[in-house]
């Protein structure tokens, strides 16, 4: 009987329970994903340090449109020191390890995150759109204080959406993407509000701000519009088209994970064992990786962005130098007059 028993084929083992064999990446895979999280952790810490040094350094830069742009540099530098280096750990490990409490504590940093992002490219699309459409007002509607108003504002709404994802119980871990997360399949109609209210609406009306702003500096081109009052600068051209490549790149990023999670909400039995683990996994590395990719849209499209970049990356090599460059900076900035928007006086002059 031993010799038959041996002879025979030893059965598979019994797969693991909840079809957790689905979940398991290969070395490959994990290796991939973990080398793009630690490029978009070092840039992303690099690329918005660098971008909030230069608007401290640069009285140019200071100024009321570019309080927001800050704003959207924390929000971008945020998952880089905190929740990303979680996920880090999780492909290391090939599990959460850290427990429920940074769990429930990296997902609503992630949230925070995500949404203030868009928040914020919503409130500088709205600013750009009152500075070059209704420049006579601007200098009124965008005081300090009414700037530092519409800036509080803008995280309180954010922490507001942020804040029901913890008596839903949205953010568990989802093993496919390494992450404490948001779960698309815990409530759909949850779903479905926060794809429309947190993406989907800041998208149209970021659309419409740019819509008109585009629309008019086509109607200055072909002098349909000649009054001086209306015309915008070329740097304003220049400056519009940077903000809108953010814009771009925020959607092209967030778009895919928006509508899985949209298509799943509607009909989350049918839809969400359809949808290809490689895709999910993918339009969430997209998601992140668009973190760092603003501080590199300023330093290749603004000419005054790039300079202090170049500046204070050499000055490193001094840092005596950066100290004393940046307070006398700061020092000239207390006695200039801040411009209304992102300015970019040296780039030369665009035909609009």
């Amino acid at each position: 009987e031993n010799l038959l028993a041996s002879a025979l084929p030893t059965p598979p083992p019994p797969p693991p329970p909840n079809g957790c064999e689905l979940n398991a990446s290969p070395g490959g895979v994990s290796t991939a994903l973990a080398s793009v999280l630690i490029f978009t952790i070092v840039v992303d810490i690099l690329g918005n340090v660098l971008v909030i040094l230069s608007v401290y350094r640069n009285k140019k830069l200071r100024n009321a449109g570019n309080i927001f742009v800050v704003s959207l540099s924390v929000a971008d530098l945020v998952v880089a020191l905190y929740p990303y280096p979680l996920v880090l750990t999780a492909i290391f490990h090939n599990d959460w390890t850290m427990g429920d409490l940074h769990c429930q504590a990296s997902g609503f940093v992630m949230g925070l995150s995500v949404i203030g992002s868009i928040f914020n490219i919503t409130a500088i699309a709205i600013n750009r759109y009152c500075y070059i459409c209704h420049s006579l007002h601007y200098d009124r509607l965008y005081s300090l204080r009414n700037t530092c108003c519409y800036l509080g504002l803008t995280w309180l709404l954010t922490a507001i959406a942020t804040v029901p994802n913890f008596f839903v119980g949205s953010l568990q871990y989802d093993p496919r993407v390494y992450s404490c997360t948001f779960a698309q399949t815990v409530s759909s109609y949850y779903t479905i509000s926060v794809v429309v209210i947190h993406f989907l609406i800041p998208l149209l009306v970021v659309s419409y701000c740019y819509m008109r702003i585009w629309v008019l500096v086509i109607q200055v081109k072909h002098r349909v519009k000649p009054e001086q009052r209306t015309r915008p600068k070329p740097s304003d051209v220049r400056n519009f088209l940077t903000m809108f490549m953010v814009f771009v790149l925020f959607a092209v990023c967030w778009a895919p994970l928006n509508l899985i999670g949209l298509a799943v909400a509607i009909n989350p039995a049918k839809v969400a064992p359809n949808i290809p683990e490689w895709l999910f996994v993918t339009s969430y590395f997209m998601a992140y990786f668009n973190s760092c990719l603003n501080a590199i849209i300023y330093g290749l499209l603004n000419q005054n962005f790039r300079k202090e970049y170049k500046t204070i990356l050499l000055a490193l090599c001094v840092p005596r130098l950066l100290l004393m460059e940046t307070s006398r900076c700061a020092t000239e900035g207390l006695k200039s007059k801040p411009s209304p928007a992102i300015t970019n006086n040296n780039i030369a002059e665009i035909n609009v």
